[in-house]
């Protein structure tokens, strides 16, 4: 197979959560680049947003839609809405997610409750029934957004930890049972990020230059960073990847 067929997704369908701005907004909009037209998922998505905008220049179409994650209902709602008006959904990003900073001793229940809904149960809804529709047809491309504290433990934010570390497990969960279907499940670990999740740790000298003087690149990740991985994950290119969690962080957890 020719190496630029291998990354070519003319013709597929992805469906990309949390896509409004970050990371999410660029994978959708790399998506498009390959070929791919995209549904897109957040919170409060309308349609006329920056991502369709970027996403239609590419000649590729965007569908918008909205989806609470933190509420179950809105989200089994959403799965029931998008299957029935897309009969195939190639890929699948799984990029909403949210982080809320409180002392373990301080971390109130409502904090534990609103980032484990967003960050694991809404996920596990998600792909238990959109992957389950990939299993049926044989063939799909799942994409999970990790985070470094899928490997490690955070300060001040247990909630988030538990989630993306729980994160990484689901994703081998999946895959074990998935990849024999011909639906590959793999995730993305971002490091530090010049996100707006990251502004306030970018703008104190103090914490910025200890995070720099740890990663080996030397510098924050940027959001198009992410356009070669997703693009590798969501292509014939990673077949036979299952599993995964590909970390994109600088160097960071090799150090």
């Amino acid at each position: 197979m020719n190496i630029n067929s291998l990354f070519d997704l003319t013709g597929k369908v992805a469906l990309v959560t949390g896509c409004n701005r970050g990371i999410g907004k660029a994978m959708a909009i790399a998506l498009a680049e390959s070929g791919a037209d995209i549904l897109g998922v957040s919170t409060s998505l309308k349609p006329g947003s920056e991502t369709e905008k970027e996403v239609t220049v590419t000649g590729r179409s965007f569908k918008p839609y909205q989806c609470d994650f933190n509420d179950r209902a809105s989200v089994k709602g959403f799965t029931a809405k998008v299957l029935d008006e897309n009969p195939v959904i190639d890929i699948l990003v799984n990029n909403a997610g949210t982080i809320l900073r409180q002392p373990a001793a301080e971390h109130s229940d409502e904090f534990w409750d609103k980032v484990i809904n967003i960050n694991l149960n809404s996920q596990f809804i998600i792909t238990r029934d959109i992957g389950g529709r990939m299993v049926r047809h044989g063939s799909g491309k799942i994409i999970f957004t990790a985070s470094l504290l899928t490997f490690q433990g955070g300060v001040n934010v247990p909630g988030y930890a538990a989630s993306k570390g729980a994160v990484g497990s689901l994703v081998k969960a999946f895959a074990n049972e998935w990849a024999s279907k011909g639906v590959n499940v793999n995730a993305i670990a971002p490091g530090y990020i010049a996100t707006d999740n990251t502004e306030a740790l970018r703008n104190d000298p103090v914490r910025s230059k200890s995070i720099l003087d740890r990663i080996p690149s030397g510098r924050w990740g940027e959001v198009d960073d992410f356009k070669g991985p997703v693009i590798f994950l969501a292509s014939k290119a990673s077949d036979y990847v299952n599993g995964t969690i590909l970390t994109v962080d600088g160097g960071w957890m090799g150090r």
